[in-house]
């Protein structure tokens, strides 16, 4: 015999507390799901902001000191031989 067929059947009166017991609980996971992921994408924000910033500060560092070399170094000479004429 089946399961179904020994277990009574709650009446339509009694089993609506328990659908809407449990359209709220789902309601709440998804909610609780939503502010985990909330709190996770600001987290990452945040972190993807400091990192952009460090990197303009190296590549900004870095420019400095690629000026300071080149104002210490002397231009390299211009040849002008067969091929750099200008017609």
């Amino acid at each position: 015999m089946s399961l179904f067929a020994i277990a009574p059947a709650l009446p339509l009166h009694a089993a609506g507390k328990y659908v809407a017991g449990a359209y709220i609980v789902f309601v709440l996971v998804i909610l609780i799901y939503v502010t985990i992921m909330a709190i996770r994408l600001g987290r990452t924000e945040r972190a993807l902001v400091e990192l952009n910033r460090d990197l303009a500060r190296r590549e900004e560092a870095s420019g400095e000191a690629a000026a300071e070399l080149d104002i210490e170094r002397e231009p390299a000479p211009v040849s002008s031989g067969p091929g750099d004429s200008p017609l």
